[in-house]
């Protein structure tokens, strides 16, 4: 604001600015009116975008909808999945804007909702409950993808054929086909992201429901064994039918160490840390890359590998921490190892196609490496130049605020935050009329009048997080375009758990 504005006229300006923001952005249930923790002010109600990105996930979900489902215009759909190959497969979750359920992005996505519980659950409160509930309600499918030995069921449905269609998941007609992995095609990436969630998982209900989290367990020793003694690309013998959707660039060897790392932290069996100590040169384990989502995992098991060193004190996986500050030094700006690429108005890019999912993972790795270096009293050195865990706070909350509407366009790209946010999302359901609104089947091809129509969509899928802005932070808000407009799980994941920090680290909580 101008210094000329006279006090008291800058007060009122400022006052009815505020009620004005407050009023549009923040509903008054959820704003705190008193910072118990720190007394300074947060731009966001971080609590308010906490709760609706674990609400996102009721709008994702398949199967036979609970009585406490809160996203009422979705209702029961794929009732039958797994009768094609004569098992339950029903249930899981629908990974983004289609019908189809892919094993794959959907243990990833487990994985890290349950390492955001595990690292900031205990800050969420009242949330806690929902994003267990969002968790189990993908291990109970995992359990049932893997209720077999030496097999597991990692795709339910016909994806170009569902592609070829827009339809609510309630009317879906397209053929459910089966696909699984077992000795004779394996699917070494897929096993062993699914023995992560499993293991991680299990760490998450530990206390709450032991003998879930028992369950669990058991299940992630016996598919990473599987994972690892027949060794095998799923992209390679199921290639026409998972890929381009979720094929694997990055290779087995990164999951085979995350799903190593994660059966360490939940068995604390030295078996797993001894596997880490002979394969983790071979798995990749001192890699350069520096991009973290569903298909590449090098950098999450380096931060996870190096909070043993760092916070339980394993002094045989010391050389992770200099593994992870490698990864850290080629993020953070301003420092000389400095790889990463923003946008001018500050958000982290890694490529076109739903770029907001390296953005929310890449802000909770700096936010859960900054607790653990904050544990063990250390810094990053990149060159020279000292990073400390406040700075990597810093850069998570700027990218975070990005997201909630801290961005040249003003716009939230969470659904249903802030008073302006993507309208036209590219998603079925959300697109389409209820069964409510509209109790007659839509047929495959009629929804796509309404798919290439400038209607904004009449569900609002609360809590979606759509793949974002582009290079130069436009973003056209338009359905059909899937790579900036589309939402998925793998994006929301990550950031509850970056949320449960800010909200709590701004007295929210």
């Amino acid at each position: 604001m101008a210094s000329s504005v006279s006090t008291s006229s800058l007060f009122l300006l400022f006052f009815f600015a505020t009620s004005l923001l407050l009023s549009n952005a923040f509903p008054a249930q959820h704003y705190p009116l008193h910072h118990h923790r720190r007394p300074r002010s947060a731009a966001h109600n971080y609590r308010d975008a906490l709760t609706k990105s674990i609400l996102f996930f009721e709008g994702q979900r398949s199967g036979k909808l609970p009585p406490n489902q809160r996203v009422t215009w979705r209702r029961d759909s794929g009732l039958s999945d797994g009768s094609a190959m004569h098992v339950d497969l029903v249930g899981g979750y629908y990974d983004a804007g289609d019908n189809v359920k892919f094993g794959f992005p959907m243990a990833f996505t487990t994985t890290m909702l349950s390492w955001s519980v595990i690292e900031f659950g205990g800050l969420m409160k009242g949330e806690l409950q929902n994003a267990r509930e969002a968790i189990r309600w993908g291990t109970d499918y995992l359990l049932k993808a893997t209720a077999k030995p030496d097999t597991i069921y990692v795709q339910v449905g016909d994806a170009n054929k569902d592609h070829a269609c827009w339809e609510r998941p309630e009317d879906m007609d397209t053929p459910r086909n089966v696909l699984k992995i077992d000795r004779n095609t394996p699917g070494s990436e897929v096993a062993a992201e699914t023995a992560a969630a499993l293991a991680a998982a299990s760490l998450v209900f530990r206390r709450t429901d032991p003998t879930y989290s028992k369950l669990l367990v058991r299940r992630a020793i016996r598919v990473f064994g599987f994972a690892d003694k027949y060794r095998g690309a799923y992209s390679n013998g199921l290639r026409s039918f998972v890929c381009p959707f979720y094929c694997s660039y990055s290779g087995y060897q990164d999951e085979l160490l995350w799903g190593a790392a994660w059966l360490q932290k939940a068995t604390r069996n030295p078996m797993y840390l001894q596997y880490i100590q002979v394969n983790g040169q071979e798995l990749g384990a001192d890699e350069t890359d520096n991009t973290f989502g569903w298909d590449n995992k090098h950098v999450g098991a380096r931060i996870l590998l190096s909070k043993a060193f760092l916070v339980q004190k394993l002094q045989s996986l010391r050389d992770y921490k200099g593994h992870a500050d490698n990864y850290i030094c080629s993020l953070v700006p301003g420092t000389p190892l400095s790889q990463a690429h923003y946008t001018p108005g500050g958000l982290l890019f890694k490529m076109s196609d739903g770029n907001m999912q390296y953005v929310t993972s890449t802000s909770f790795l700096l936010l859960a490496y900054a607790k653990y270096l904050t544990s063990s009293h250390q810094v990053v050195n990149c060159g020279g130049v000292v990073v400390t865990a406040s700075r990597l706070r810093s850069v998570a909350k700027k990218q975070v605020d990005y997201l909630l509407g801290d961005n040249p366009l003003r716009m939230s790209y969470m659904v249903g935050y802030g008073p302006r946010y993507p309208q036209r999302i590219h998603h079925r359901g959300s697109s389409l009329p209820c069964i409510a609104a509209h109790p007659a089947k839509i047929q495959c091809s009629s929804g796509f009048s309404i798919m290439k129509s400038k209607s904004p969509n009449p569900n609002i899928l609360v809590g979606a997080v759509v793949g974002g802005p582009d290079q130069h932070d436009n973003f056209p808000d338009q359905r059909s375009d899937y790579e900036q407009s589309e939402p998925a799980t793998y994006i929301n994941a990550p950031l509850v758990g970056s949320l449960a920090y800010l909200a709590h680290s701004f007295g929210q909580l």
